[in-house]
């Protein structure tokens, strides 16, 4: 008597429809993604055994390069819309709405007030560090102190729209994270040009900052 043959199924299977799914998602991610710019001043920072890392958002970053040339950063775009718009009526100056855009894309900057449209007209390849002489830094509360004014209007802007959006969202406007300063400066910088940076924070009643430190090896 033969044996029975037993019919055997395709092992074949049909990958369209998850190559389809894929390409969508990839091509969303491309579309919605930020290009994120590399910061104009780039320093050497002293290591140490600490793991704990800033937050992903809401930072203020102050960074101190080769002779004390100072420069700043905003994480939020939209902080840094608002900071210039304060510092603009502070310091009597006004933008366009194009200057804004750009001011906004920009990852840190280094000049003072009186230089900053000169800035914001030079094209991106052309806002290098070493064509910024650095932030105006002192160690009082005037205006010539352009740090601590940057920084003032960077945590009053960032308080204002968290406030704005607990409000929309129907949470506490109280309850909101104040904005993380954070100051980056070359393992081999003086101490009186972070000296200048520490004071100019304190005068702020700002006592609680963050030093950025790379990894050391165990």
């Amino acid at each position: 008597m033969g044996k029975a043959k037993v019919k055997r199924a395709s092992t074949s299977i049909d990958m369209t429809a998850m190559c389809d799914v894929s390409f969508l998602l990839l091509t969303f991610f491309v579309l919605t993604a930020t290009a994120r710019q590399q910061e104009s001043l780039i320093v050497d920072a002293p290591h140490s055994y600490s793991e704990a890392k800033l937050p992903d958002g809401n930072v203020a970053m102050i960074t101190v390069g080769d002779e004390g040339k100072v420069f700043f950063h905003m994480s939020d775009q939209n902080v840094r819309v608002q900071a210039l718009q304060q510092m603009g009526a502070l310091y009597g100056i006004e933008f366009t709405p194009e200057e804004y855009g750009k001011f906004k894309s920009m990852e840190d900057f280094g000049v003072s007030m009186k230089t900053m449209k000169t800035l914001l007209a030079a094209e991106s390849g052309d806002r290098t560090a070493d064509k910024q002489k650095g932030i105006p830094v002192d160690s009082t509360t005037n205006a010539s102190n352009e740090l601590s004014s940057w920084v003032k209007q960077a945590r009053l802007a960032s308080a204002k729209i968290l406030r704005d959006k607990a409000i929309e969202s129907g949470g506490d406007p109280d309850d909101i994270e104040l904005m993380t300063v954070a100051i980056k400066a070359d393992a081999d910088e003086k101490f009186p040009s972070l000296n200048l940076i520490i004071e100019t924070l304190r005068n702020q009643k700002q006592n609680k900052f963050s030093f950025v430190t790379g990894l050391k090896a165990d």
